[in-house]
């Protein structure tokens, strides 16, 4: 493992901390409005909408990051 992998990681988990931090203190219902994709609005803790947020972000982050991976294992074949 690198340094550069390991401080990602420790960022990554340093932000995690922080977002259970919040939900810790968050545990109000209310009611999340998004007319796109929902008809209605969810009535949800704000504890389990703000996780569900950062978790949209992550997945998106790590799509968006790893997604060109695939086309640089075939050139370096060839070689």
């Amino acid at each position: 493992m690198n340094a550069k992998t390991f401080f990602r990681t420790l960022g990554f988990l340093l932000i995690l901390l922080l977002v259970i931090l919040i939900t810790t203190e968050n545990t109000d219902q209310i009611k999340f409005h998004f007319s796109l994709l929902l008809p209605k609005p969810v009535q949800a803790s704000a504890a389990f909408v703000f996780f569900a947020m950062f978790a949209v972000g992550v997945i998106g982050g790590t799509l968006l990051h790893g997604g060109g991976s695939g086309g640089g294992g075939a050139s370096k074949a060839k070689k």
